[in-house]
């Protein structure tokens, strides 16, 4: 809400102040600025501060901090993940990392679910409140609507799938992550998949496919192979409709199904 810093242990109501309140405050906030103390409430306020002598007062100093940019907060991913050599080394990594701003709002970095070594890459948008809870991508309904989505083409994440995001922390609200927040965690998502090495990559939804791509416009690109060049591989991947907006339009489940059965003939040497 923009306030940094709490002076009272309850909101005050200024328009519900009496007239000598009102009185009072107005005469302190005239004197001279060096000489007011700091208001804890109507009528409240902390003794008088005595002026600074002119041959005592020193310099203030003031401290200053710096957040590190979206572009710095990347290469210092990059140079982390680099040094990964396998799923789980990544993934605490990821646990560890503190240059994405996201991290501080949520409860838990969410990584990975799944089989690890399966040629099949699921890779969703961002957590969201189950997620979040749990620890695990895909867990509330539209994860319950992927797994009757891979069981449709014999997949489970039990046996032959492996699952990741392309964001590890929750957005406040759920809301769509932003360009730099995909920026900073693209070298650990990139990393993800050289090391998992898949037969065939599922891009779900349209954040996903622009932290992979770039692209945008998930209605355009689903069902369409595109090769991601990666770790210097070529991985063959699908874009597909999010589960979550089959859920909110499951009229669209048709053309999900076709891209199913299009990634499992990729699976399966089709």
């Amino acid at each position: 809400m923009g306030l940094d810093e709490a002076i009272a242990d309850a909101p005050q109501d200024a328009f519900a102040r009496s007239g000598a309140e009102k009185a009072a405050l107005s005469a302190r906030d005239q004197r001279p600025a060096a000489t007011i103390g700091r208001s804890f409430g109507p009528g409240i306020a902390q003794e008088d501060v005595e002026p600074p002598s002119r041959t005592t007062a020193r310099p203030s100093t003031i401290v200053t901090t710096s957040t590190p940019s979206a572009d710095e907060a990347a290469a210092e991913a990059e140079r982390i993940a680099a040094a990964c050599a396998s799923i789980d080394e990544l993934e605490e990594a990821i646990a560890g990392f503190d240059g994405c701003p996201l991290k501080k709002g949520a409860r838990s970095t969410v990584v990975r679910d799944g089989v690890i070594g399966s040629d099949l890459l699921v890779i969703g948008e961002a957590p969201g409140r189950d997620e979040d809870r749990i620890g695990k991508p895909f867990v509330g309904r539209a994860g319950q609507l992927l797994d009757r989505m891979l069981a449709a083409i014999g997949r489970t994440r039990a046996d032959n799938t492996l699952i990741t995001n392309v964001i590890y922390w929750r957005p406040p609200g759920n809301r769509t992550p932003t360009d730099a927040e995909i920026l900073v965690c693209r070298p650990f998502v990139e990393r993800f998949i050289t090391i998992a090495e898949p037969k065939a990559i599922a891009v779900m939804g349209g954040v996903a496919l622009k932290g992979l791509s770039g692209e945008t416009g998930i209605t355009r690109a689903r069902g369409r192979w595109r090769d991601l060049e990666l770790g210097g591989a070529t991985r063959p991947a699908i874009p597909m409709f999010h589960p979550a907006f089959l859920l909110r339009r499951p009229e669209q489940k048709r053309l999900a199904w076709a891209d199913l059965q299009a990634l499992d003939a990729k699976l399966n040497g089709g």
